[in-house]
């Protein structure tokens, strides 16, 4: 899709579709309380206040009414679309205003797509909203479909304000750049797992990293067995493809400080559970289990675009976690790179035995900040649902940085604790650590089983379990990976220095 930046009045637009999006009627105001909803409004004759009155439309979030060949205009179709109360309205609802537009389009032959912003304080930040909206919203994983003489693409989005168009342009690309890198993230994601192996991922990750100027290194098995990660051997073994895992470095020209960011992302590119098998229903989502590592590779990609001035190493271990006739089984104690021995009580908690050695590699590799990305555990969806990631953090610090980048970028996270008083139940009477505690906080254990291979280093967990993957497409995304983390991985980096 082709980003484009124009300053002219909407009159003036060529598209074949002009997107103005109007607020609830019942907001402070009115629902056309916009200078460029009331253009639009009275170059159409005002239509849209006959559409209020009529009651065909009240202008709640992504209801949507098109005008065709609108008077005025040189738009071929107007579309106006719901954005809610005009006081709740902020650049995460414009994000998903900008993508339910571009999907409501598509299918009606609309290569090229206009949506008019007003000038103010908030332009950059709603132009930036708008683009990455629309990026994300023209995602469609249909790849493997052979028949797609219906499919439709959008070949041109274009933001249109009404002065100041320059000094919008870099947060423009800027955005395109972090769109992109979740959508590169997303296509990772939905690769079923015959085509998605720990192989194939280390193959994508080296040939983005030459793309975009980034080091790459893929440690193979017999170099894992050198070092000592027996945790993460332990959860490959059971399977035929072998682990690989995955470095990636990037070093900006000019570091600004010592601070060394390490992302490191949860790489089971097929998760059957192991000797613990998981239940047959939904079983084939397990493709998804990879999705931490499809994040921090997709972070990885834009910061090397972006250029942030501090270090940034990313580590995915990738594996399949099978019940093969190698298997671990449980009860099986495996010794992990930091020396502490984890008795590995259910092989279904296997993404914290892989992290738990990447965590402690990336320290030995001079990272001093730690952020790892997972969809570790189905506790996280019973505490937070589907809504928000919840946040683990060793450091308060961190935590804020981290949680201050997620409200940049629109994706909702959710602090959770991480007490001294979880770690107590994690206790094993043959080794230093079990993998699993009891049911209760799950995910909070799992947590703090992963700080103790983290520590000292400051270190925050993402668990992204119930947010990686959507069962029902809303209006404004396909159904399917989100990409969740990417954009706010890249803005922790780029943010750093602040």
């Amino acid at each position: 899709m082709q980003i484009k930046l124009e300053t002219v009045p909407i009159e003036q637009v060529e598209a074949d579709a002009l997107v103005v999006p109007i607020f609830d009627k019942e907001s402070p105001g009115g629902g056309l309380p916009s200078e460029a909803a009331q253009t639009a409004n009275d170059l159409a004759g005002g239509w849209i206040e006959e559409l209020y009155r009529s009651g065909e439309f009240s202008g709640k979030e992504f209801e949507m009414a098109m005008l065709y060949r609108p008077p005025g205009m040189k738009a071929r179709r107007l579309l106006v679309v719901g954005a809610g109360k005009s006081d709740r309205f902020t650049p995460a609802v414009l994000r998903k205003v900008a993508g339910a537009a571009v999907r409501f389009l598509k299918p009606k032959s609309s290569p090229t797509i206009a949506l008019a912003l007003d000038a103010g304080e908030l332009a950059a930040e709603q132009a930036v909203a708008a683009v990455e909206g629309a990026i994300l919203g023209d995602f469609e994983p249909d790849q493997y479909k052979t028949d797609k003489k219906d499919a439709k693409s959008v070949e041109a989005f274009t933001v249109v304000v009404p002065k100041d168009g320059e000094a919008l342009a870099q947060a423009i690309e800027s955005a395109r750049i972090l769109a992109e890198a979740q959508n590169f993230a997303r296509t990772l994601v939905y690769q079923p797992a015959n085509r998605m192996t720990p192989a194939t991922l280390a193959d994508r990750a080296r040939e983005m990293a030459a793309e975009n100027g980034l080091e790459c290194q893929v440690l193979g098995q017999e170099h894992m067995k050198e070092l000592g990660m027996g945790a993460l051997l332990g959860v490959a073994q059971g399977s035929a493809e072998p682990p690989a895992l995955i470095v990636l470095r990037y070093r900006p020209l000019e570091e600004t400080g010592t601070a060394h960011l390490g992302l490191v992302g949860k790489g089971v590119t097929f998760d059957s559970g192991g000797i613990s098998i998981k239940p047959a229903q939904d079983m084939d989502k397990m493709k998804y289990d990879m999705a931490g590592g499809a994040a921090v590779l997709g972070a990885m990609r834009a910061i090397a675009q972006l250029r942030p001035p501090i270090a940034v190493t990313a580590l995915v271990p990738a594996v399949e976690n099978m019940p093969g006739s190698r298997a671990q089984r449980p009860g099986d104690i495996v010794t992990t790179l930091s020396g502490k021995t984890v008795e590995v009580l259910n092989t279904d908690a296997e993404g914290r035995l892989i992290l738990a050695d990447a965590l402690a590699y990336a320290r030995t590799l001079g990272c001093t900040h730690l952020v790892d990305v997972a969809t570790l555990t189905g506790a996280i969806v019973v505490a937070l649902g589907h809504v928000n990631v919840g946040v683990f953090a060793s450091d308060d610090a961190l935590l804020q940085r981290v949680l201050s980048a997620a409200r940049a970028e629109g994706e909702k996270m959710w602090p959770m604790p991480l007490d001294e008083e979880y770690k107590e139940l994690l206790k094993s009477p043959f080794a230093d650590l079990p993998n699993i505690a009891t049911r209760w906080g799950g995910a909070i254990t799992a947590a703090a089983f992963l700080k103790e291979f983290a520590d000292p280093a400051p270190w925050a967990h993402l668990d992204i379990a119930g947010t990686a993957w959507l069962d029902d497409a809303p209006p404004f995304l396909a159904k399917g990976p989100t990409g969740v983390a990417v954009r706010t991985l890249a803005r922790l980096a780029v943010n750093w220095g602040e």
